[in-house]
Protein backbone atom coordinates (compact mmCIF):
# COMPACT_ATOMS: atom_id res chain seq x y z
CA UNK A 1 0.00 0.00 0.00
CA UNK A 2 2.90 2.53 1.11
CA UNK A 3 4.43 1.64 -3.20
CA UNK A 4 0.36 2.64 -4.10
CA UNK A 5 1.13 6.07 -1.87
CA UNK A 6 4.50 6.61 -3.19
CA UNK A 7 3.88 5.94 -6.69
CA UNK A 8 0.51 8.80 -7.00
CA UNK A 9 3.02 10.81 -5.25
CA UNK A 10 5.56 10.58 -8.04
CA UNK A 11 3.00 11.36 -10.80
CA UNK A 12 1.80 14.09 -9.47
CA UNK A 13 5.47 16.23 -9.91
CA UNK A 14 4.75 16.08 -13.47
CA UNK A 15 1.14 16.73 -13.77
CA UNK A 16 1.02 19.98 -11.52
CA UNK A 17 4.45 21.34 -13.74
CA UNK A 18 2.23 20.97 -16.84
CA UNK A 19 -0.75 22.46 -15.31
CA UNK A 20 1.65 25.31 -14.06
CA UNK A 21 2.74 25.66 -17.49
CA UNK A 22 -0.75 25.77 -19.00
CA UNK A 23 -2.37 28.43 -16.48
CA UNK A 24 0.85 30.68 -16.76
CA UNK A 25 0.60 30.12 -20.65
CA UNK A 26 -3.02 31.00 -20.95
CA UNK A 27 -3.28 33.91 -18.74
CA UNK A 28 0.00 35.31 -20.49
CA UNK A 29 -2.40 35.48 -23.72
CA UNK A 30 -5.11 36.87 -22.65
CA UNK A 31 -5.83 39.98 -24.91
CA UNK A 32 -6.50 43.00 -22.53
CA UNK A 33 -3.19 44.36 -21.16
CA UNK A 34 -3.69 45.00 -17.09
CA UNK A 35 -1.76 47.90 -17.08
CA UNK A 36 -4.93 49.72 -19.25
CA UNK A 37 -6.79 47.87 -16.82
CA UNK A 38 -5.12 49.44 -13.94
CA UNK A 39 -4.18 53.12 -14.78
CA UNK A 40 -6.77 53.66 -17.21
CA UNK A 41 -7.35 56.11 -20.42
CA UNK A 42 -6.01 59.10 -19.00
CA UNK A 43 -2.35 57.40 -18.21
CA UNK A 44 0.84 58.98 -19.26
CA UNK A 45 3.42 57.15 -21.42
CA UNK A 46 5.79 57.30 -18.28
CA UNK A 47 3.02 55.91 -16.04
CA UNK A 48 2.60 52.31 -18.06
CA UNK A 49 6.08 52.06 -18.33
CA UNK A 50 6.34 52.53 -14.48
CA UNK A 51 3.40 50.10 -13.72
CA UNK A 52 4.69 47.80 -16.23
CA UNK A 53 8.14 47.79 -14.94
CA UNK A 54 6.83 47.59 -11.19
CA UNK A 55 4.94 44.24 -12.09
CA UNK A 56 7.67 42.81 -13.93
CA UNK A 57 5.64 42.57 -17.43
CA UNK A 58 8.55 44.02 -19.62
CA UNK A 59 10.64 40.53 -18.35
CA UNK A 60 10.16 37.42 -21.26
CA UNK A 61 7.33 35.32 -20.68
CA UNK A 62 9.73 31.98 -19.81
CA UNK A 63 11.72 34.36 -17.36
CA UNK A 64 8.79 35.41 -15.93
CA UNK A 65 6.86 31.73 -15.54
CA UNK A 66 10.07 30.67 -14.08
CA UNK A 67 10.03 33.15 -11.18
CA UNK A 68 6.53 32.70 -10.65
CA UNK A 69 6.71 29.28 -10.41
CA UNK A 70 10.26 28.69 -7.46
CA UNK A 71 8.09 31.42 -5.66
CA UNK A 72 4.80 29.00 -5.88
CA UNK A 73 6.96 26.26 -5.17
CA UNK A 74 8.16 28.38 -1.61
CA UNK A 75 4.09 28.98 -1.52
CA UNK A 76 3.97 32.53 -2.91
CA UNK A 77 1.57 32.92 -5.27
CA UNK A 78 2.81 36.44 -6.05
CA UNK A 79 0.10 39.71 -5.61
CA UNK A 80 -2.81 40.87 -6.75
CA UNK A 81 -2.23 43.48 -9.42
CA UNK A 82 -5.42 45.88 -8.20
CA UNK A 83 -5.29 45.99 -4.42
CA UNK A 84 -1.80 44.15 -3.45
CA UNK A 85 -3.15 41.73 -1.64
CA UNK A 86 -0.98 38.62 -1.22
CA UNK A 87 -2.86 35.98 -3.54
CA UNK A 88 -1.84 32.95 -0.80
CA UNK A 89 -3.43 35.01 2.11
CA UNK A 90 -6.49 35.50 -0.06
CA UNK A 91 -6.95 31.71 -0.98
CA UNK A 92 -6.14 30.41 2.15
CA UNK A 93 -8.73 33.15 3.97
CA UNK A 94 -11.58 31.57 1.89
CA UNK A 95 -10.15 28.23 1.40
CA UNK A 96 -11.70 26.98 4.72
CA UNK A 97 -15.34 28.37 3.75
CA UNK A 98 -15.17 26.31 0.18
CA UNK A 99 -13.73 23.18 1.83
CA UNK A 100 -16.90 22.86 4.39
CA UNK A 101 -19.41 23.50 1.44
CA UNK A 102 -17.58 20.63 -0.13
CA UNK A 103 -17.13 18.19 2.39
CA UNK A 104 -20.41 18.67 3.99
CA UNK A 105 -22.23 17.98 0.36
CA UNK A 106 -19.64 14.96 -0.48
CA UNK A 107 -20.86 13.44 3.07
CA UNK A 108 -24.62 14.08 2.17
CA UNK A 109 -24.28 12.44 -1.25
CA UNK A 110 -22.51 9.14 -0.19
CA UNK A 111 -24.74 9.11 2.56
CA UNK A 112 -28.12 9.76 0.76
CA UNK A 113 -26.57 7.88 -2.66
CA UNK A 114 -25.39 5.14 -0.88
CA UNK A 115 -28.87 4.48 0.54
CA UNK A 116 -30.83 4.87 -2.02
CA UNK A 117 -28.70 2.93 -4.19
CA UNK A 118 -29.06 -0.10 -1.57
CA UNK A 119 -32.57 0.31 -1.31
CA UNK A 120 -33.33 0.28 -4.32
CA UNK A 121 -31.05 -2.79 -5.31
CA UNK A 122 -32.87 -5.05 -2.70
CA UNK A 123 -35.90 -4.91 -4.54
CA UNK A 124 -35.48 -4.43 -8.40
CA UNK A 125 -37.95 -3.70 -10.61
CA UNK A 126 -40.10 -2.71 -7.67
CA UNK A 127 -42.07 0.65 -7.48
CA UNK A 128 -39.08 0.91 -4.93
CA UNK A 129 -36.78 0.36 -7.43
CA UNK A 130 -38.58 2.64 -9.81
CA UNK A 131 -39.15 5.41 -7.51
CA UNK A 132 -35.34 5.71 -6.30
CA UNK A 133 -34.32 5.83 -10.50
CA UNK A 134 -36.98 8.45 -10.85
CA UNK A 135 -35.52 10.54 -8.36
CA UNK A 136 -31.93 9.78 -9.52
CA UNK A 137 -32.59 10.91 -12.97
CA UNK A 138 -34.53 14.42 -11.83
CA UNK A 139 -31.69 14.86 -9.74
CA UNK A 140 -29.33 15.16 -12.11
CA UNK A 141 -31.55 16.72 -14.32
CA UNK A 142 -31.92 19.52 -12.38
CA UNK A 143 -29.03 22.53 -12.11
CA UNK A 144 -28.16 23.18 -8.07
CA UNK A 145 -28.13 26.83 -8.33
CA UNK A 146 -31.95 26.35 -9.28
CA UNK A 147 -31.98 23.70 -6.46
CA UNK A 148 -30.71 26.00 -4.49
CA UNK A 149 -33.02 28.85 -5.05
CA UNK A 150 -35.97 26.76 -4.25
CA UNK A 151 -34.29 25.80 -1.15
CA UNK A 152 -34.02 29.61 0.00
CA UNK A 153 -37.58 30.17 -0.86
CA UNK A 154 -38.93 27.41 0.77
CA UNK A 155 -36.95 26.70 4.21
CA UNK A 156 -35.09 30.50 3.96
CA UNK A 157 -37.70 32.88 3.05
CA UNK A 158 -40.91 30.91 4.13
CA UNK A 159 -40.26 28.70 6.94
CA UNK A 160 -37.14 30.65 8.24
CA UNK A 161 -35.50 27.65 9.26
CA UNK A 162 -32.28 28.55 7.74
CA UNK A 163 -30.44 31.66 6.80
CA UNK A 164 -30.68 32.34 3.03
CA UNK A 165 -27.50 34.19 2.43
CA UNK A 166 -23.72 33.80 4.64
CA UNK A 167 -21.11 31.94 5.94
CA UNK A 168 -20.59 31.57 9.92
CA UNK A 169 -17.28 30.05 10.82
CA UNK A 170 -16.90 26.78 12.41
CA UNK A 171 -15.39 28.05 15.00
CA UNK A 172 -17.14 31.30 16.26
CA UNK A 173 -20.34 29.05 16.20
CA UNK A 174 -20.78 25.33 15.63
CA UNK A 175 -24.14 24.78 15.48
CA UNK A 176 -24.49 28.61 13.27
CA UNK A 177 -21.95 26.77 10.66
CA UNK A 178 -24.07 23.50 10.62
CA UNK A 179 -27.09 25.95 9.72
CA UNK A 180 -25.42 28.28 7.24
CA UNK A 181 -23.92 25.13 5.12
CA UNK A 182 -27.04 22.84 5.45
CA UNK A 183 -28.90 24.46 2.14
CA UNK A 184 -25.93 25.14 0.32
CA UNK A 185 -24.72 21.53 0.72
CA UNK A 186 -27.97 19.88 0.07
CA UNK A 187 -28.22 21.95 -2.86
CA UNK A 188 -24.68 21.12 -4.39
CA UNK A 189 -24.71 17.28 -3.08
CA UNK A 190 -28.04 16.72 -4.98
CA UNK A 191 -26.32 15.73 -8.57
CA UNK A 192 -23.72 13.63 -6.82
CA UNK A 193 -26.20 11.52 -4.70
CA UNK A 194 -28.14 10.78 -7.90
CA UNK A 195 -25.21 9.38 -9.61
CA UNK A 196 -23.67 7.53 -6.58
CA UNK A 197 -27.15 5.92 -6.49
CA UNK A 198 -27.64 4.74 -9.76
CA UNK A 199 -23.83 3.52 -9.48
CA UNK A 200 -24.57 1.54 -6.30
CA UNK A 201 -27.56 0.30 -7.06
CA UNK A 202 -26.02 -0.80 -10.48
CA UNK A 203 -23.10 -2.83 -8.49
CA UNK A 204 -25.49 -4.43 -5.81
CA UNK A 205 -27.44 -5.66 -7.66
CA UNK A 206 -24.78 -7.62 -9.76
CA UNK A 207 -23.25 -8.53 -6.27
CA UNK A 208 -26.27 -9.91 -4.72
CA UNK A 209 -26.54 -12.47 -7.36
CA UNK A 210 -23.21 -13.63 -6.73
CA UNK A 211 -22.44 -17.26 -5.63
CA UNK A 212 -20.51 -16.50 -2.32
CA UNK A 213 -23.66 -14.34 -1.11
CA UNK A 214 -25.89 -17.31 -1.95
CA UNK A 215 -23.53 -19.68 0.30
CA UNK A 216 -23.30 -16.85 3.32
CA UNK A 217 -27.11 -16.72 3.05
CA UNK A 218 -27.19 -20.33 2.98
CA UNK A 219 -24.69 -20.34 5.98
CA UNK A 220 -27.85 -18.37 8.02
CA UNK A 221 -26.02 -15.40 8.57
CA UNK A 222 -28.14 -12.30 9.08
CA UNK A 223 -29.27 -9.95 6.42
CA UNK A 224 -27.78 -7.16 7.57
CA UNK A 225 -24.52 -8.34 7.86
CA UNK A 226 -24.83 -9.95 4.29
CA UNK A 227 -25.69 -6.70 3.14
CA UNK A 228 -23.54 -4.65 4.77
CA UNK A 229 -20.28 -7.07 5.52
CA UNK A 230 -20.29 -8.99 1.92
CA UNK A 231 -22.45 -7.11 -0.42
CA UNK A 232 -21.45 -3.21 -0.28
CA UNK A 233 -17.67 -3.90 0.30
CA UNK A 234 -17.38 -5.23 -2.88
CA UNK A 235 -19.99 -3.10 -4.60
CA UNK A 236 -18.37 -0.43 -3.52
CA UNK A 237 -15.51 -1.00 -5.18
CA UNK A 238 -16.60 0.98 -8.92
CA UNK A 239 -18.69 3.10 -6.96
CA UNK A 240 -15.24 4.70 -5.64
CA UNK A 241 -14.09 5.56 -9.03
CA UNK A 242 -17.22 7.53 -9.80
CA UNK A 243 -16.99 9.33 -6.20
CA UNK A 244 -13.30 10.67 -7.25
CA UNK A 245 -15.53 12.10 -10.38
CA UNK A 246 -18.07 13.64 -8.41
CA UNK A 247 -15.82 15.46 -5.87
CA UNK A 248 -14.24 17.24 -8.74
CA UNK A 249 -18.08 18.15 -9.70
CA UNK A 250 -18.67 19.52 -6.29
CA UNK A 251 -15.40 21.42 -6.00
CA UNK A 252 -16.38 22.91 -9.28
CA UNK A 253 -20.17 23.48 -8.39
CA UNK A 254 -19.31 25.12 -4.97
CA UNK A 255 -17.96 28.06 -6.97
CA UNK A 256 -21.15 28.53 -8.51
CA UNK A 257 -23.38 27.99 -5.53
CA UNK A 258 -21.28 30.21 -3.19
CA UNK A 259 -23.23 32.73 -5.66
CA UNK A 260 -26.75 31.78 -5.20
CA UNK A 261 -25.71 32.13 -0.62
CA UNK A 262 -24.09 35.11 -1.05
CA UNK A 263 -21.10 32.77 0.67
CA UNK A 264 -17.08 34.26 0.32
CA UNK A 265 -15.79 31.52 -0.62
CA UNK A 266 -12.93 30.95 -3.74
CA UNK A 267 -16.00 30.90 -5.75
CA UNK A 268 -16.61 34.79 -5.49
CA UNK A 269 -12.66 35.38 -5.40
CA UNK A 270 -12.36 33.80 -8.56
CA UNK A 271 -15.38 35.47 -10.02
CA UNK A 272 -13.77 38.90 -8.93
CA UNK A 273 -10.54 38.36 -10.63
CA UNK A 274 -11.92 37.17 -14.13
CA UNK A 275 -13.63 40.40 -14.19
CA UNK A 276 -10.86 42.46 -13.56
CA UNK A 277 -8.57 40.04 -15.45
CA UNK A 278 -6.36 39.64 -12.23
CA UNK A 279 -4.03 37.68 -13.55
CA UNK A 280 -1.84 36.75 -10.45
CA UNK A 281 -5.14 36.42 -8.68
CA UNK A 282 -6.00 33.91 -11.61
CA UNK A 283 -3.12 31.69 -11.46
CA UNK A 284 -3.09 31.20 -7.73
CA UNK A 285 -6.76 30.34 -7.38
CA UNK A 286 -6.51 28.12 -10.79
CA UNK A 287 -3.01 25.85 -9.13
CA UNK A 288 -5.01 25.42 -5.48
CA UNK A 289 -7.97 24.37 -7.18
CA UNK A 290 -6.03 21.34 -9.21
CA UNK A 291 -4.34 20.58 -6.34
CA UNK A 292 -7.40 19.96 -4.45
CA UNK A 293 -9.00 17.79 -7.50
CA UNK A 294 -5.27 15.95 -7.30
CA UNK A 295 -5.30 15.60 -3.59
CA UNK A 296 -9.25 13.78 -3.40
CA UNK A 297 -7.92 11.82 -6.77
CA UNK A 298 -5.22 10.48 -4.56
CA UNK A 299 -7.31 10.02 -1.66
CA UNK A 300 -9.73 7.84 -3.88
CA UNK A 301 -6.66 6.35 -5.36
CA UNK A 302 -6.00 4.79 -1.66
CA UNK A 303 -9.62 3.81 -0.60
CA UNK A 304 -9.33 1.97 -3.94
CA UNK A 305 -6.40 0.19 -3.56
CA UNK A 306 -7.69 -0.62 0.29
CA UNK A 307 -10.76 -1.65 -1.18
CA UNK A 308 -9.05 -4.09 -4.16
CA UNK A 309 -6.31 -5.67 -3.49
CA UNK A 310 -5.72 -6.29 -7.27
CA UNK A 311 -5.32 -2.36 -7.90
CA UNK A 312 -1.94 -2.13 -5.47
CA UNK A 313 1.49 -2.66 -7.11
CA UNK A 314 3.52 -5.92 -6.66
Amino acid sequence: MLSLIIQRLLALIPLLFIVSVLTFSFTSLLPSDPVDLIIGETGTHEQYEMVRQRLGLNEPVVERYFMWLGKAVRGDLGTSFFNSVNVTQAVMQRLPVTMSLTLVSAAIAIVVGVAAGIVAALRPRSWVDRFATIGATIGQAIPNFWFGLILVALFAVNLRWFPATGFTPFSASPWDWLRSVTLPAIALGLASSAAIARQVRSAMVGVLQQDYIRAARAQGLSARRVIFRHALTNALVPVVAVLSFQITVLLGGALIVEQVFAINGLGTLAIAAVRQQDIPMIQGLVLVMVELVVLAQLATDIIYGLLNPKARPS
